[in-house]
């Protein structure tokens, strides 16, 4: 019951199937000691019974008592473990498995990002963690427990009377039936409501990211008369499947209580032909609401559990998808970076071909080519932030698809076009680059990246709030931040993606003067797009559709009187490098 496929199935963790069954186990307990209590009410009213036609008296009415109080004492007992048990566990095991999430997503190579859609994805660690919480807590343990607390029950009563137990039991099998047969339906609405929920999610953040870009155009009524309609259509699919499902779960519901009709009919005709008497009947009646107790709830979740196995299979697609895995242990000798007939394919896209360079140490390695060339990718391929398909990137002589990810990382500063900051202060956003930096150190980092001149300005100093994205910041004040966490965690290896491509001639001579001081003696790998960028250059590599087709340093590019030297021709004279 609890194997491998029952874990994939709900999405749990082994600690997860763990706290399944002890909630499973203490809705047992709870059950039986409820239909104990039945019990005890059963011989109360034999004892009654017997008072009244004179039988019996209610000497031993204080049997009675102290049996009733210690059934009440240990119901809240077991009632109190089973909370425990079936919610107390499992809110650990939604905080575990939202952790655990996040420590996945952190070792996901890049690539898995590329292929997922962002709003997808935060439907998916948001929605659908909150849904497998709720069918973990109310509905996995009372339901399985329901299960064999009611076997337990049957065959007690079937040994009892058959008859009456068969009355009394027909309509559970029968109405569980009717649900396992609307699953597929179910489920197909789960998945309709699913992807149009995210194609809310899509639009709502769509429209947040590109509000400046509507507004400058006049759009915003249509943007969101289109938004509109997309959680409207939201909505009806909502409506749809929850319609659907509650014709099956009322209609089970009311079969199974169908049980009460048939067990007073045949109770009534086992009686009047002296089979058995009123208090067989008077028992099976009060088994039978305990009976159907436990499914009372189960009932109306079975449904929402049937639809969580969409939501499961989106949790655990993300738990299968391989890490980027290697050892620990990294001692390069030097840092040498060097392609050896690499070949990467995207989605089945063939992106690089079989591409060979070294990127020496102490020198810049300039990537050069149209867009769509390989650029991009032979740089993010050589920290692994994606993995190669085919060849081998080696840093200081050891393959680097045999390292962890970020134990390599440790020997790698990044500075890209788009810088990404957080809403913080200045000073925590410098500090990102070195876990534990002291205010010094980051000041220190901050003054080689010529940040002191615009920090002086700022209300607070070195502790202002930057806002999201460093918003209250220009393009050049945001590329130097990021060019001071590279300073301060002064890393052997530095990538670069045009730093400088977007920013002002001011500005552009402000960040390269600060990226003198970050590449002195470093392994230096930059996209290059002007000429300025790489005119200090001791290597260049030209990429073409995926294969290096000019190599050499500058001078020796433009003997070659081939696609370098028209490039450098075009920008000068178009005041502009072209790619």
């Amino acid at each position: 019951m609890f194997g491998e496929k029952f874990r994939h199935k709900y999405a749990l963790s082994d600690k997860g199937v763990s706290n399944t069954k002890k909630g499973m186990l203490w809705t047992v307990v709870v059950n039986l000691v409820v239909m104990g209590g039945m019990g005890i009410l059963y011989m109360m009213m034999m004892q009654f019974m017997e008072t009244l036609s004179g039988r019996g008296s209610l000497d031993k009415l204080w049997i009675f008592i102290i049996t009733t109080v210690v059934f009440i004492i240990l119901s809240i007992l077991t009632h109190l473990q089973q909370y425990h048990a079936t919610y107390g566990l499992v809110y650990g095991e939604v905080k575990n498995m939202r952790i655990g999430l996040a420590e996945k997503l952190r070792k996901l190579p890049l690539g898995y990002f590329g292929r997922r859609d962002l709003a997808d994805l935060t439907e998916t660690i948001m929605g659908d963690v909150n849904r497998m919480e709720h069918v973990w807590s109310h509905c996995l343990g009372y339901l399985y427990g329901a299960y064999i607390s009611t076997s337990v029950i049957a065959v007690m009563l079937l040994i009892y009377d058959w008859r009456m137990a068969l009355a009394c039991l027909w309509g559970v099998p029968v109405a569980f039936a009717l649900l396992f047969g609307s699953r597929e339906i179910a489920k197909r609405h789960a998945e309709k409501s699913k992807k149009a929920a995210v194609t809310v999610s899509d639009g709502i953040q769509e429209i947040l990211e590109n509000m400046r870009e509507i507004r400058a155009i006049n759009r915003e009524e249509i943007c969101l008369a289109d938004l509109n309609e997309k959680i409207d259509r939201h909505e009806a699919v909502i409506i749809k499947g929850e319609l659907a499902t509650g014709l099956f779960v009322n209609g089970a519901s009311v079969i199974m209580r169908l049980g009460v009709a048939t067990t007073i009919l045949v109770g009534a005709n086992l009686i009047l032909s002296g089979q058995i008497d009123f208090m067989t009947l008077f028992m099976f009646l009060l088994v039978i609401t305990r009976v159907y107790a436990p499914f009372d709830q189960s009932l109306a979740l079975i449904a929402e559990m049937f639809m969580s196995q969409v939501s499961a299979g989106r949790l655990m697609e993300i738990y299968d998808t391989p890490v980027s895995e290697g050892s620990k242990e990294f001692k390069p000798k030097g840092h040498d970076i060097v392609f050896d007939n690499v070949s990467f394919a995207y989605d089945n896209e063939q992106v690089l071909k079989g591409v060979s360079f070294t990127a020496k140490e102490g020198e810049v390695t300039a990537l050069v080519g149209a867009s769509g060339s390989g650029k991009s990718t032979c740089v993010r391929l050589s920290a692994r932030l994606w993995d190669i398909t085919e060849g081998r990137i080696t840093l200081g002589g050891v393959d680097i698809s045999k390292i962890d990810s970020e134990t390599l990382l440790t020997d790698y500063s990044m500075v890209f076009q788009d810088v990404v900051l957080f809403d913080d202060t200045v000073m925590e956003n410098i500090r990102l680059g070195k876990h534990g930096a002291t205010d010094k150190e980051v000041r220190k980092a901050a003054e080689i990246a010529n940040c002191d001149e615009f920090v002086s300005r700022l209300p607070k100093g070195y502790d202002t709030p930057i806002g999201e994205n460093g918003a209250r910041l220009s393009g050049g004040e945001r590329q130097r931040i990021s060019i001071a966490r590279a300073v301060l965690k002064n890393a052997p290896v530095i990538l670069l993606d045009e730093a400088t491509a977007s920013l002002d001639v001011e500005n552009e001579t402000k960040v390269q003067q600060a990226l003198s001081h970050l590449l002195k003696n470093k392994t230096v790998l930059v996209i290059a797009h002007r000429m300025r960028t790489i005119e200090n250059a001791e290597k260049i590599v030209l990429l073409k559709d995926g294969k290096v087709a000019e190599c050499g340093s500058p001078k020796e590019m433009m003997k070659q009187n081939g696609i370098f030297t028209r490039m450098v021709h075009l920008q000068q004279e178009n005041s502009k490098w072209i790619v």
